[in-house]
């Protein structure tokens, strides 16, 4: 008999109001049931904005600093329990070890960087035109966020948009992606755990056609923040739009690395390898498009497939194994989709191109490393978002073309440059367009102490993670204190 959980609603595990469940099963293995969860609806949104709401009157008034020493407590248990985290998200989205290990500590991390906020969170302070009379600006919590996230990084993601909105004094409701609900779970246990108050996380589980659409319309939510895709995200700006709510956006990607003549090769394909393959490519920072010049084309291309061929697949609870499954059935659909897509259009398949069902491997959703070449900028496999295993080398002859190419797609999240020439990198870090850039390094890998987001269909202008979250999850107050005891008027000429 399975196990089953329930969602989190003002501090009490609480069964969803219609009792109905849904199932959530390892992708590696479909026979493994990991548990059944909620089928939530409006009912249960209802109950969780209302506990949301109670509870900011209160959290709001605990002192940031207050806030931030429970933000750190949360860091320390993520820590103590890293081990136990990492085959929890393993098991339940597929990823190897090393990377939900990676995962949680990101979460780590970023519980730290917001800790230390909670004796920050500057204003500014400026001098008044008037005599007698001060000037101030302060950050202000919103009220209740929606948390709408997804299943790659069960743990970071929330962690990146939760602990922000904390120590800003807000409430929330976190909505995980339903392929993995355990691991929200398991860090909604550890906040409690730590002593955030009752309502001031709430975790209501199911789909994102009845629970995502429910937040994002209810009138007790003041912010939504959502990370997915760009089609979901353009709907949730529209409602939210219409009601005047503040959104938050990070979406999709087209992530471009380019190989420039003068690369340390080894070190370019090493990145493009973890950069496309990491995560069995299901990042929105992932490499999907390999931009090379055309004088070391065919080495790059050469060591790549030499290197993908040897790739082991596998159960990601294997700490031998480098790639684990897709996430489920669709996802590995939508690959094989892609795949005929780029044989159409008239591209290389070099290798890879199908399922991997070998051994254990049958009862998964596994897919091998592809690699195809010959790609030209008007394919639709360099223009839209995969989120698999899949490369696309295309040539250039020089900077300029190489740079032309990677803006030529409607995303702009992250991308990498290999190359030794300063000039170079710094052209590239100014033409580039995108929200980030790496030199001589993947396009994967951000730090939770820097602005993370994109430009044109990757967000809606928002940054996540850094001091600039700060800004999604405040409002501005300005404040005067007039000490003259008389009446003054700004911009009113009393000569």
């Amino acid at each position: 008999m399975a196990d089953e959980h329930k969602n989190f609603i003002d501090g009490q595990w609480q069964a969803a109001r219609s009792g109905k469940v849904f199932e959530n099963r390892n992708p590696a293995n479909r026979d493994d049931l990991i548990g059944l969860f909620p089928a939530s609806g409006a009912d249960d949104v209802d109950a969780a904005v209302g506990a949301a709401k109670k509870a900011f009157d209160r959290w709001r008034l605990v002192p940031a600093p207050r806030r931030g020493e429970l933000i750190y407590r949360v860091g320390e248990l993520l820590r103590k329990y890293k081990e136990d985290l990492a085959p929890v998200e393993t098991r339940e989205m597929g990823k190897i070890l090393k990377e939900t290990r990676g995962d949680v500590q990101e979460g780590i991390d970023c519980a730290f960087l917001n800790a230390g906020e909670g004796r920050r969170l500057f204003g500014e302070t400026t001098p008044a035109e008037l005599p007698n009379k001060f000037a101030m600006s302060v950050r202000m919590p919103i009220g209740v966020c929606a948390l709408i996230t997804p299943w790659n990084f069960p743990l970071a993601i929330p962690t990146w948009k939760l602990f922000p909105a904390l120590i800003c004094g807000n409430a929330v409701v976190l909505k995980p992606a339903e392929d993995t609900p355990h691991t929200a779970q398991k860090f909604i246990e550890i906040l409690n755990e730590a002593g955030i108050p009752p309502g001031v996380v709430n975790l209501v589980h199911g789909r994102g056609e009845e629970v995502g659409a429910a937040l994002v319309r209810h009138s007790g939510v003041q912010l939504v923040s959502f990370t997915g895709s760009a089609t979901v995200g353009r709907e949730i700006a529209s409602v939210c739009g219409q009601n005047l709510k503040r959104v938050s956006l990070e979406m999709g990607g087209k992530n471009a690395q380019i190989v420039m003549d003068d690369a340390d090769l080894g070190l370019a394909v090493e990145g493009a390898l973890w950069g496309a393959f990491g995560t069995t490519g299901q990042r929105c920072t992932a490499t999907s498009r390999l931009i090379v010049h055309r004088d070391i084309a065919k080495k790059v291309t050469d060591a790549l497939v030499a290197r993908a061929q040897k790739i082991k697949i596998g159960d990601g609870l294997d700490e031998s194994v480098d790639m684990g499954p897709l996430i489920n059935q669709a996802a590995r659909e939508k690959v094989l989709r892609y795949i005929d897509i780029g044989k159409q259009e008239g591209a290389r398949l070099l290798t890879g191109g199908g399922i991997y069902n070998a051994g254990a491997c049958a009862k998964g959703y596994f897919f091998q490393p592809t690699i195809f070449d010959q790609v030209k900028p008007s394919m639709r496999i360099a223009r839209e978002e995969i989120f698999g295993p899949v490369l696309s080398i295309l040539e250039i002859q020089n900077l300029e073309e190489a740079i032309e190419v990677l803006n030529d797609t409607p995303y702009g999240l992250s991308s990498s440059i290999y190359t030794s020439d300063v000039g170079r990198a710094f052209r590239a870090m100014r033409d580039i367009e995108a929200g980030i850039t790496y030199i001589n390094g993947p396009t994967i890998g951000a730090e939770v102490h820097l602005p993370f987001g994109g430009v044109k269909d990757t967000g809606n202008g928002h940054r996540e993670a850094g001091t600039t979250v700060y800004d999604i999850f405040t409002e501005w107050k300005s404040i005067y204190v007039d000490y003259s005891g008389k009446l003054q008027k700004a911009q009113i000429d009393n000569n």
